[in-house]
């Protein structure tokens, strides 16, 4: 593949991965679309089939009103794939003619491959041979996992500039940690998967797991665990430049994401200090406990002042 050409970092916001309401979910990306810094829009269902029914309706509508804003929009795949169901829906979403897609299950790049596409968080992309065979099949960018630390994400750049791949990095957000067949949210409400009544939709965020000695540990939400800190890489934004990140994920949260993509935009565009942007950030979403260990290959909920 021939080596592309660099390109203006850009700002992209992940898919929403909790259960929201139905019209909160719209309003959020349409306000997304009409207000916010964003360039390029990454929709779909991530974690659950299950909740896939509430906003089968309103994607066209959603995806209309990205496109009109100017933003880009990527359609993402499911992160577990283990049901008929499930298959032939990411089949037939691959199979979309005019829509870039974003893999988040290795059965995806089966029926991607040899079509440009992205390739998302949850499939594991940890070392340059691994970028490689993404890059031979079609990827054109890949979003690193959030646990890469800065010189294995340094090492990645180098070798995705004689690919022509982009690389992105995950900058704000509760981090994701596992997925399971099973869901934690449902049986810890007392029910079943089968039979969840959809609980994982009373907390916007997630819902907080505390350690026995009651300090807060991890969020379930439905069948994937998060990290109880939020990622900020805002002080290191100049470094991942320099690196060769161009794409910068913000994971979408109940907090003011308008606001938050504003503070980024200016750091990445080098219209504000990392470290002012930082401070904005901590006003903005004052509810975050902010970490970004695994970047410094320490334990992820820890903190370095950059």
């Amino acid at each position: 593949m021939a080596l592309a050409p660099a390109e203006a970092a850009r700002l992209t916001l992940g898919p929403v991965p909790f259960n929201w309401s139905p019209d909160d979910w719209r309003d959020f990306y349409f306000r997304i679309a009409d207000e916010s810094a964003i360039d390029d829009v990454y929709v779909g269902e991530v974690v659950c089939s299950k909740r896939s029914l509430f906003f089968d309706e309103l994607y066209p509508a959603v995806v209309q009103r990205l496109t009109a804003a100017g933003k880009r929009v990527i359609l993402s795949t499911l992160a577990m794939v283990f049901l008929s169901g499930d298959r032939a829906t990411m089949a037939q979403l691959c199979a979309s003619p005019d829509a870039l897609i974003e893999a988040n299950d290795v059965s995806a790049l089966f029926h991607l491959r040899g079509r440009p596409h992205h390739v998302g968080p949850f499939v594991n992309v940890y070392n340059e041979r691994t970028l490689d065979v993404m890059a031979r099949a079609g990827a054109e960018n890949v979003c690193l996992p959030a646990e890469v630390p800065a010189d294995v994400i340094e090492r990645v750049c180098q070798r995705a500039r004689s690919t022509g791949t982009t690389i992105e990095v995950q900058s704000f957000g509760r981090m994701s940690l596992a997925l399971s067949a099973r869901c934690y949210h449902a049986r810890a409400h007392g029910k079943t998967r089968d039979g969840c009544q959809f609980v994982c939709g009373r907390e916007q965020d997630g819902m907080v797991i505390n350690t026995l000695d009651g300090a807060p540990f991890l969020v379930v939400n439905g069948n994937q665990v998060l990290s109880f800190t939020w990622l900020s890489l805002l002080g290191v934004i100049g470094a991942l430049k320099r690196a060769g990140v161009t794409r910068f994920r913000l994971a979408p949260h109940s907090c003011d994401m308008v606001q938050v993509s504003s503070i980024f935009r200016r750091v990445v565009d080098g219209d504000l200090a990392e470290d002012e942007g930082f401070a904005e950030l901590l006003a903005a979403v004052p509810e975050a406990d902010f970490a970004n260990g695994f970047y410094y290959g320490r334990p992820g909920h820890s903190w370095t002042s950059p």
